[in-house]
């Protein structure tokens, strides 16, 4: 491990990573015996997988806040602690519900999920901010890509892992188990991380040398007194343009996430045994081309040194595939049509999934905690739009309507991508200035 901690670390985040979304996601494949116990529909349950959202948003944006404040290391042990805490609970939410809550078994699910997303939010902040402090900027994609494979592979896995689950100890204990496997992790990141490279003891001087070299992050013991505040992020043209093409891309994220398993039970009459390899294919391909993607976007640096090419330009390209390959999800009738396409879709979705964080950390690395939870807070609101906005879509246009909607969120994220414009500044107020002059 002499010379590379530094992926050691990226593959721990990438482990909990995915135990993050296998939590969130997981219960769209107890949708069945959920719907049945409570007496839900599709508009009520559109509402469960949605009120997950309302506090991923805010516990993404406090999250950044405190992981300039208090450190990545503070923010990572925070959210996973109590993450796993919620999951834990999340069995007996409609029960408690019903017991103290007049009876609504909705309310409980509102409770939990909310407070759930709340710890679940800082979880990418702290990702982020730990990679500007360990990544050097040669690898900065890449190793966004790492830290955020978990994302797809979380959701690869989370249909094998729920059939297998609740067809051993059932819907509710599933979450107990999950919650159990979060609150190891933390005990163990706990030993294995700081903040900085500079304070580990396992960072050899020479990986130190190259993350430091031309990196923008320098410890400093006494703290940066002329860093801007979280609130100059709307100052800039290229930061709200990337964060709301990012909630683009974070929809067809969302919409998959929590849909698709409805979709091919109500469609083509899947059960739940088939659901455990069939729900893995929309998933398969994002798998690669999250790490592709960065990759790529490395290179074209590299050769271009040119961040709107390698940044901007990829993503532009991610989203007109999207589009392309969900509207063809529309001429055809075939389920393993259908999924090959939203494997191509989900896939190339991922192609820029990490970049529109490496645009943050491009053109504002002394703020990365505090801008990565505006954006957190700005883009997952996806996780609130997506799932609900289909629930009413599908009751009253029926599935079609779900596929036209992404194709329509991919087209607005391809426009504003054009005019986002990263870039690297020494000085911090003068990237706000910069861009706001654009």
């Amino acid at each position: 491990m002499s010379g590379k901690y530094r992926y050691f670390l990226m593959m721990m985040i990438t482990f909990i990573t995915i135990i993050n979304y296998v939590d969130r996601s997981i219960m769209a494949y107890a949708q069945e015996y959920i719907i049945n116990e409570y007496g839900l529909n599709a508009k009520s349950w559109g509402h469960v997988l949605g009120f997950f959202g309302y506090g991923y948003i805010f516990g993404g944006f406090f999250g950044g806040l405190l992981a300039d404040k208090k450190g990545p290391k503070f923010v990572w042990m925070l959210s996973a602690v109590t993450w796993s805490i919620f999951a834990l609970g999340m069995g007996v939410s409609g029960d408690i519900g019903i017991a103290v809550f007049g009876g609504s078994a909705l309310a409980g699910f509102a409770v939990f999920r909310i407070l759930f997303g709340l710890a679940e939010g800082p979880a990418l902040v702290g990702n982020a901010r730990t990679l500007a402090n360990w990544a050097p900027v040669k690898e900065r994609a890449f190793l966004n890509g790492i830290g955020i494979l978990g994302v797809p592979f979380g959701a690869l896995i989370t249909a094998p892992i729920a059939v297998f689950l609740i067809s051993t100890v059932g819907w509710k204990m599933m979450f107990v188990v999950l919650g159990a496997i979060g609150i190891i992790w933390a005990i163990i990141w706990r030993k294995i991380f700081t903040d900085y490279p500079e304070d580990h003891p396992l960072v050899s001087k020479e990986e130190l040398e190259v993350i430091r070299y031309s990196n923008d992050i320098k410890k400093n013991e006494g703290g940066d007194k002329t860093i801007s505040p979280w609130y100059h992020f709307f100052k800039s043209p290229t930061l709200m343009l990337n964060s709301i093409a990012h909630f683009c891309a974070n929809y067809i994220n969302f919409l998959i996430l929590t849909w698709a398993p409805k979709y091919l039970q109500d469609v083509f009459n899947y059960d739940l045994k088939a659901l455990g390899y069939l729900g893995m294919i929309p998933w398969a391909l994002a798998c690669i081309t999250v790490l592709l993607g960065p990759k790529i976007s490395d290179i074209l640096f590299k050769r271009t040194n040119n961040l709107w090419i390698a940044r901007s330009g990829l993503c532009m390209i991610s989203f007109i595939l999207t589009g392309l390959f969900f509207t063809l999800i529309l001429t055809v009738n075939s389920p393993l049509v259908i999924l090959l396409l939203m494997s191509l879709g989900t896939g190339s979705s991922f192609l820029g999934g990490a970049l529109f964080w490496v645009v943050i950390q491009d053109t504002a690395p002394t703020r990365v905690g505090a801008y990565t939870g505006v954006n957190h807070f700005i883009i997952n609101a996806a996780a609130i739009v997506a799932p609900t906005l289909t629930g009413y879509l599908v009751m009253t246009n029926g599935y079609p309507a779900m596929f036209i909607a992404a194709v329509v969120v991919c087209l607005i994220g391809f426009t504003l991508m054009i005019f986002v414009k990263p870039g690297i500044k020494n000085n911090q107020s003068e990237v706000i200035v910069n861009n706001a002059r654009m």
